[in-house]
């Protein structure tokens, strides 16, 4: 929700901290108010089920585990920290003039999958956020990054994708 004019989570928010006698609420913007503070999330959650936010495999399934080293780990650390609570889609301006851009929490869920070592997503899934409705999309003002509790930095994973969209067209592979 909004809090005296800032994105932040409610539940980790310490009334005391304010120093004031006034608090103001206000709901997640971009999104329709059900009432009083709660939201219709249901955009949100089928922009992110659009970009099929779980790892993908051709392979067969190995007996035990698929192994991921160290390094390997890292390279999607930061985007697995994304909690989902839809502030930095709720800061995003494009989603107040676009309601088909798929939002920053959706490209950074496709970078996280597409960077991890595991997933076995086809190439052509960067064709499907390489336009206004996707990558291309952001206006990269960084108010996702401001909003995100956990760090997430999601303009850092948009301007990711848009890379790995270059290097697909240049070399034909992302990865």
């Amino acid at each position: 929700m909004v809090i005296n004019g800032k994105i932040d989570l409610a539940c980790r928010t310490q009334v005391a901290s304010f120093g004031t006698n006034t608090i103001i609420l206000e709901p997640l913007p971009n999104f329709e108010i059900i009432k009083d503070l709660v939201v219709d999330m249901t955009p949100f959650w089928n922009m992110y089920e659009k970009v099929k936010p779980y790892l993908i495999r051709k392979s067969p399934n190995p007996e035990k585990e698929i192994q991921q080293s160290e390094e390997q780990r890292k390279q999607i650390d930061q985007f697995v920290n994304c909690i989902l609570c839809a502030s930095c889609y709720g800061a995003c301006p494009v989603l107040a003039r676009n309601p088909d851009y798929l939002g920053p929490a959706a490209l950074v869920k496709l970078e996280r999958f597409i960077l991890d070592s595991r997933d076995e997503r086809p190439s052509d899934v960067l064709d499907d956020v390489n336009n206004e409705r996707g990558v291309w999309g952001c206006d990269t003002v960084f108010r996702c990054i401001d909003a995100c509790p956990k760090d997430v930095r999601p303009t850092d994973s948009i301007v990711g994708l848009r890379k790995a969209i270059l290097k697909k067209k240049l070399l034909g592979k992302y990865k």
